[in-house]
This record gives C-alpha cells, structure tokens and sequence, in this order.
C-alpha cells in the first residue's frame, strides 16, 4: 500500500512538472527573437519575417518587428501582448491592415508603420486605443486619412505624414489633434489651390501656437511648384466666383474652431489674445482652383495689389458697420415720422389760427357796421 501511495506521488510530480514546462513552452521566447524579461522587450529586427510571431510573453511591453517582409495584419494580430505599448513595424511590406488588426492594445503609446507601402487606412484601426502619443506612417503611399480616425488621436503628440502622395488633408482631422507638437509633411505632391484653404489657414494658427511642421511645399499648379504654402500670400491665388463659398465656408469653419477651441481650453492656458490671420480684404481675392480635385477651376495666376487685411478685424468691422448703420436707419425714421407729425400739427393750428382771424375779422366789420347805424337811427329819431 505504501509502495503504490509513493508511486502515485510520484507520478503527480511528474504530472506538475510535465504542465510547468508546458506553460512555459507556451509563452517561451520565439527562436527569431530576442527577450528581455527584466525590460520586457521583445525584438526580432531584420529576421525575414512573413507573420507576427506566436507565443509572445503576455507581459511584452516592447516588440520591435521592424526590417522584416511581414504584408499585411489580420484581425487581433497581437492579442497576444495586450499590455504592450511600444509597437514598431516599420520597413515591412506591409499594403493592408484589417480594420481590428489593433484590437485590444488599450496601452499602446508608440506606433510605427513607416517604409511600408500602405494606401490607405480603415477609420476604425485606431478606435480602442486612446493612449497614443506617437504615429508613424511616412514613407508610405497614402493619399489621406480619415476624418474620423480624428477623435481617436486625441492625445496624439506626434504624427509623421513625410513622404506619402498626399495632396490636401481633411481639416476635421488636424483640428482634432489639440496636443500635437510635432508634424512632418516634406516629400508630398501638395496641390495649392482653392481646396486647401482650410488647410493653410489651420497651418498658420498652427504654427502661430508653437506647434512645429518641417516643411509644406507645393508641386502644382506649375506656377507655385517649390514654394512653401505657409508663405505663400492670399493674394497670389486666382480669384474666382466658385472659389469665394471655398473662401467663405473655410473662413467661418475657422473661426468657430476657434471659438470652440477656446472655449474648450479656457482655464487651462491662455491663448494670445493678439493672433492674426493675414487673408484677403475681398472674397473674390482669395484661392482660385487648378484642375484635378478642384474641379475644374481655373489655374493660378499672380494678382497685382496685395491688400493684407486681419480677417477677424474685418468681420468685426463689417458687424458695427452694420448695427451703426442700422441705428442711423432708426434714427433718421424716428426724425421723419416726427417731422411729419410736427407738420401735420403746425398746418392744423395754422389752419385754425386762420380761421379765427377770419371770424375776428368778420366780427368787428359787424360791430362797427352796427356802431355806425345806432347814431344814425337816433338822429331820425
């Protein structure tokens, strides 16, 4: 009996030992990389790659996949390591990535896709992760993002846009970026026409506030090839009656971005209270369109008297133009209807003063005709 009991002991030592080692197959280092469990950093750089490896420790806080062949991320391609926060993928083949590719990575702070060849991304890539602080995705072949990838960026700090096809960015996304200080867009096919108001007006408070962007140059209309957008005057752009409601309707996004925008920050910081916008006095000075996205709008060409005015000042003006305007309105309204009134009175009393003169009149002649007839009647008397 007592033999048998020591067998089964021991055969449940060897069963405990057998499930150690297995766990720790499970969550072993993969033999293309290099782990650090102190740092927790995985790295498997430059090791000809194809897919994300198995069997990550769920600890990994660093993976560092960069320099491989890797072509695309499937869904949940890293649920795995839910704890990571430095992701780097960048100098890969990468030309597609699923939508939930990212999906639970809520701690993730750095993200580098760059030296791929991706085209687009899908709104919803970034949608669980709000800690990001670092994107990367130059050198690639995007030709914009979404709008919407905008509220998830949020707490973005940096974002590298250099070198990708872009030719004009959605200002919905920039404006949503409040924390960024750092923006590189060198090496993009800009197109400096009517559509990108919004966006050069963005680039100027932009850059009014500190923040920092390497380099936007233009590349078309010809005209404009080789110079940078932010230097570029309003009054340099073809005016146009189709580019005026791009001029309006851009110029009014701006400012009631940044009414909300201050309203947003009040107590947080102070904002200058002395920042200008040099844009065109008249609509018809403002961006005139080249051909490809501008649909159709006439090309570029220089204009001659430049006339910077402040745009806010100008606004301002035009609204107490108006409200003095219309109180003169008032004014000179009150001043004839009162000077109708006065005469409509004065003729009324001038009427009747008349008229009394007129029956004063008729009374005396009387009185004296009767005066005249009473000595008379006596003498005959």
């Amino acid at each position: 009996m007592q033999a048998a009991q020591g067998r089964l002991a021991d055969m449940r030592v060897v069963v405990v030992c057998a499930l150690l080692s297995l766990l720790s197959v499970s969550h072993a280092c993969p033999k293309e990389c290099s782990c650090n469990s102190n740092t927790k950093v995985v790295d498997c750089r430059g090791q000809g790659l194809y897919d994300i490896p198995r069997r990550l420790h769920p600890d990994t806080q660093e993976l560092y996949l960069q320099d491989n062949r890797i072509r695309g991320l499937g869904s949940m391609a890293f649920r795995d390591i839910p704890l990571v926060r430095i992701l780097d993928l960048s100098n890969n083949s990468i030309t597609s990535i699923s939508p939930t590719a990212l999906l639970g990575l809520r701690t993730l702070q750095r993200l580098s896709l760059a030296h791929n060849s991706l085209r687009e991304l899908d709104k919803r890539l970034l949608g669980s992760i709000r800690s990001l602080s670092h994107l990367d995705l130059s050198h690639n072949s995007l030709w914009g993002l979404p709008g919407a990838m905008g509220d998830n960026l949020r707490n973005l700090s940096r974002l590298g846009l250099a070198y990708n096809r872009l030719t004009r960015m959605d200002r919905s996304l920039l404006e949503a970026l409040t924390r960024m200080d750092s923006l590189t867009l060198r090496g993009n096919p800009w197109r400096c026409d009517c559509q990108l108001i919004g966006f050069k007006l963005w680039l100027e408070t932009y850059l009014f506030k500190g923040g920092v962007v390497d380099e936007v140059l233009c590349t078309q209309p010809e005209d404009m090839k080789g110079r940078e957008l932010q230097k570029v005057p309003y009054q340099l752009f073809h005016a146009c009656m189709t580019t005026s409601y791009h001029y309006l309707f851009a110029n009014i996004q701006h400012l009631e971005s940044e009414r909300l925008l201050r309203g947003h920050t009040h107590g947080n910081h102070a904002h200058p209270s002395s920042h200008t916008l040099h844009v065109p006095m008249a609509m018809g000075e403002g961006f005139g369109g080249g051909g490809g996205g501008g649909g159709g709008l006439p090309e570029c060409e220089p204009k001659q008297r430049p006339r910077p005015v402040n745009l806010r000042h100008a606004i301002a003006t035009v609204i107490i133009t108006g409200v003095v305007c219309g109180i003169v309105l008032l004014m000179m309204l009150a001043a004839a209807v009162y000077g109708c009134a006065y005469a409509a009175i004065m003729a009324k009393y001038q009427r009747e003063l008349k008229k009394n003169e007129q029956l004063a009149a008729v009374r005396g002649a009387d009185k004296a005709r009767a005066d005249e007839k009473e000595p008379l009647e006596n003498a005959i008397a």
